[in-house]
């Protein structure tokens, strides 16, 4: 199943997951330049912001358009999936 949403949120999602591809490479770069301990902890937990940014622009944009078209054609199988994936998130 390919990204629901338009090209725009697409793109927009290909963006911020490049933004974050630049974070993690400076936040390796900061664990080889032997940075202090909490200045790796505050990248590290930007970077999980970020991505837990992008995952709920991607579900939003999921349920808009897969789950609302899913629902209209009466098919539930996509609604079981994302069911079954929100309760495997640890």
């Amino acid at each position: 199943m390919s990204l629901c949403g338009t090209d725009q949120d697409k793109e927009r999602v290909v963006k911020r997951l490049r933004r974050i591809e630049g974070q993690v490479r400076g936040l390796c770069a900061m664990v080889e330049q032997d940075k202090d301990c909490i200045e790796v902890l505050r990248q590290i937990n930007s970077v999980s912001g970020a991505l837990r940014g992008v995952w709920t622009q991607v579900i939003g944009d999921h349920l808009r358009g897969c789950i609302a078209k899913s629902l209209v054609e009466h098919d539930e199988k996509l609604i079981d999936e994302l069911m079954e994936h929100l309760g495997n998130i640890r």
